[in-house]
């Protein structure tokens, strides 16, 4: 019997070719779209699974109040570890501090690369069970010991056996290499991480951490702990609450510090937070594109629908004499189910060939690594199931109603659809073209949102401003005459030191008292130390006051704002005030524009700025506009290799930098903007074998009407107005659902654009344009054909 179905319903599909070759793309492409969608989810929600103690893990983080509002961040004291470990160490099995993940240089002879690496105490190797190739996780107890990934590795030392080789860190610090562990996955919390060393060595490379007067107060280092086998996170997490509010002094105890542990399974995609309430993050994208996924595959079992029940009356003898022969109606069920499964397994393999295609570019636009996972017995199941669930989502309503036919009035010849047959199909092309609409107008917001956010004023020149990461010792001593040699050169137009780069603010402090300030304040600011010609090197734009001048010797306690810390600190003529950092007095000296160092979705943070020429983390240098940015950078190089030898030259265009920050924004709007294209793709494939269909039952109406005089002008509109009218109740259906929900995804930025009403425009009458096209073909083919062929018969 099985056989007989499966014989009759390849039979069916050759028999009618445009109808299979309709329905086999667009299960194809609905299909394939779902694979990615589910590959994509897979790989979000399997983030960090690769570390066998993922369920133990947590990272140790904190909330404190600032004015009312309570903010959330990783970074902790540096003696939060070891207080841990002596009051509560029974409910841990590890606890160990780390710094943050940075690029640093590793030399061995004369070999020198450019790796991004952190600092950690001993037991992180076995926290993460790391898989080691040489050595053992335990290198890190060696004050003087590094461990390499073995991409490092074997950059650095071919294809030698690097264990027990000494490496020179930044330059510096000459470090033995006591083990060698496998790369770490892409969709890993540390897949960056290219070397890790001892958090000693940490310790002894930065010797104001140990000498700071009140190290509770500073937050700088990270903490990662595993919980004992028989600790409960949350009743863990209640009792180490206090932990950081029992160190800190009085005046720091009224940001009511509060620690708790977060787990390692909610990093990646529950990593947003706001006044002290976890609110989600990226888990909204795998329930977004969850939904998208399904509801493509959907589009692509309505065609199948449509087209199948469209074709009912042709049908309809077939369905008679195997009912007047003796054919039950289940039976019927089951051979128009097994069309419909060998259909959708006939798509499922066209699936599987352009998913293989498209996932390089799929990778690529989603900053993932997938692949087709061939090995699992998992994925082949699942795969069967989204299979067999298409063939019977797509099979189930035609199944039912061409089933449902009488025998009697199908061989007398009196059968008719009916007037009401062709609304189901009418709600399915509307519920087609809704989901289309939606996603279009999806898309054109998130490009708009991130078009508007790029063209929101920085209040400084990106354009030719390089970063270059201050490596060495050697930079700083000789900085002066490295700016002298590439100022007088015409390379550059000026240099300067900071403590972090324009786009970034890295160090959040408080105890900055002044004059006014409001009783119950708290004086938290983003601070940045630059050197004298920093104004000037990112042309940055002064509203009142003056610039750091080496004129004036008394600039070494002096300090600028920021027009949000002006109007943070409620002063009407901030220059000449004085504001105290920990009792020492700064004079302001100017106020600058806001400039956008951070998000650039959010308002600005209150951020002053100080000289110190002691701590440089980054070199700002201008690129003379007037040479070649080739022959500039050339010239910039062969000076930093001049006075930092060995050592390779790095940089960083700030314009670069900037436009990272719309990166995942971007991914997204890609995403939607493939899926929208796939969608309206299969909307349109459906359209046009419905436009195939009813040119093809309405011929011999069109040659009668030719004959009567009617022009093709009158037979286009009398075949495309019924569809463009199915397309018009979409567009009404799909315009305020779409406009609800992105409207709420807008809320989540405070610089935000909004939804014009030129976006409502422009997708209305593109999707106008896209059902016209599609239908217009048949019809004006249709008009165009010759009556006396279609009428020679009557």
């Amino acid at each position: 019997m099985l056989r007989n179905h499966a014989k009759i319903a390849w039979r069916n599909l050759l028999k009618n070719k445009t109808f299979s070759l309709i329905n086999i793309v667009g299960l194809s492409t609905g299909m394939a779209v779902a694979m990615l969608i589910g590959l994509w989810i897979y790989d979000e929600l399997t983030f960090s699974k690769n570390h066998a103690n993922y369920d133990r893990i947590v990272s140790v983080m904190q909330h404190q109040t600032f004015n009312g509002v309570v903010g959330t961040q990783t970074a902790n004291p540096y003696l939060l570890g070891e207080e841990i470990r002596d009051k509560y160490g029974s409910d841990f099995k590890y606890v160990v501090m780390a710094s943050w993940p940075n690029k640093h240089l590793l030399a061995y002879n004369n070999n020198v690369v450019s790796q991004t690496g952190n600092y950690f105490e001993p037991d992180f190797p076995e926290m993460l069970t790391l898989k080691m190739l040489k050595g053992t996780r335990g290198g890190l107890k060696d004050p003087a010991s590094i461990l390499l990934s073995a991409s490092t590795a074997k950059a650095l030392f071919g294809n030698a056996d690097p264990v027990d080789k000494l490496v020179k860190l930044d330059n510096q610090t000459p470090v033995k290499v006591t083990g060698v562990y496998e790369d770490l996955p892409y969709n890993s919390a540390f897949r960056d991480l290219a070397f890790m060393a001892p958090w000693e060595l940490y310790l002894s490379s930065q010797p104001w951490i140990r000498e700071m007067e009140n190290p509770w107060r500073s937050n700088f280092t990270q903490t990662y702990a595993q919980l004992a086998d028989h600790a409960d996170l949350e009743k863990v997490s209640a009792k180490i609450k206090d932990v950081k509010l029992h160190k800190v002094r009085a005046a720091d105890a009224a940001f009511k510090p509060e620690v708790f542990l977060h787990p390692m399974s909610k990093w990646h995609l529950y990593a947003d937070w706001d006044n002290g309430k976890n609110i989600g993050g990226r888990i909204q994208f795998v329930w977004l594109f969850g939904i998208i996924g399904v509801f493509v595959l959907l589009l692509a079992c309505i065609n199948f629908m449509n087209l199948s029940t469209a074709r009912s009356e042709k049908r309809a003898k077939e369905v008679g004499i195997r009912k007047a022969v003796g054919s039950f109606r289940g039976q019927l069920i089951t051979q128009f189910f097994s069309e419909s499964l060998l259909l959708a397994a006939i798509g499922f393999v066209g699936a599987l060939v352009l998913v293989q295609v498209g996932l390089p570019v799929f990778n690529e636009v989603a900053d993932k690594k997938v692949s087709i996972p061939v090995g699992s017995p998992v994925f082949w199941l699942v795969c069967f199931g989204i299979t067999l669930f298409t063939g019977l989502i797509a099979g189930s309503y035609p199944a039912l109603y061409l089933s449902s036919f009488e025998p009697v009035k199908v061989l007398k010849g009196t059968f008719r659809a009916g007037r009401y047959a062709a609304i189901p199909r009418k709600a399915l092309v509307v519920m087609q073209f809704t989901v289309s609409v939606i996603l279009i107008i999806g898309t054109i917001v998130v490009f708009r949102q991130i078009h508007f956010a790029k063209n929101r004023p920085t209040a400084y020149t990106r354009e030719g401003l390089l970063l270059i990461p201050v490596s060495t010792g050697a930079l700083k001593d000789h900085f002066e005459v490295i700016r002298n040699e590439l100022t007088s050169s015409g390379a550059v137009t000026e240099m300067a030191y900071s403590s972090a780069p324009t786009t970034d603010v890295d160090a959040i402090n408080n105890g900055y008292t002044w004059k006014g300030m409001a009783p119950g304040a708290q004086g938290n600011f983003g601070a940045v130390t630059v050197t004298h010609d920093f104004g000037k090197t990112i042309n940055w734009q002064i509203i009142s006051g003056r610039d750091f001048s080496r004129d004036f010797a008394s600039d070494s306690t002096a300090m600028i704002l920021n027009e949000s810390a002006v109007k943070f600190m409620g002063l009407k003529n901030p220059v000449g005030e004085i504001v105290k950092k920990d009792g020492q007095p700064f004079t302001v000296i100017g106020v600058i524009k806001d400039m956008v160092m951070q998000s650039p979705y959010e308002p600005v943070f209150r951020t002053v700025f100080t000289l110190d020429y002691n701590a440089a983390n980054v070199i700002n240098a201008r690129i003379n506009p007037a040479k070649q940015t080739a022959d500039a950078l050339a010239r910039i190089e062969g000076v930093f290799k001049k006075y930092n030898p060995g050592i390779p030259f790095v940089y960083r265009f700030v314009d670069d930098e900037y436009a990272a920050k719309f990166d995942a924004e971007q991914r997204i709007g890609k995403l939607s903007s493939f899926f929208a294209v796939l969608a309206v793709f299969i909307s349109c494939l459906g359209l046009f074998g419905m436009a195939s269909f009813m040119a093809e039952q309405r011929v011999k109406e069109i040659g009668v009407r030719k004959v009567m005089g009617a022009s093709v002008f009158n037979l286009w509109r009398l075949m495309t107005k019924d569809f463009i009218m199915l397309v018009v109740i979409a567009l009404v259906i799909a315009v305020p659902v779409a406009c609800y929900f992105m409207n709420n995804w807008l809320q989540r930025y405070e610089y935000r654009t909004e939804i014009s009403w030129w976006i409502i425009v422009a997708s209305s009458a593109g999707a106008l344009l896209i059902a016209l096209l599609t239908v217009s073909y048949q019809s004006i083919k249709a008009a165009l054909m010759n009556p006396v062929k279609s009428l020679r018969s009557e």
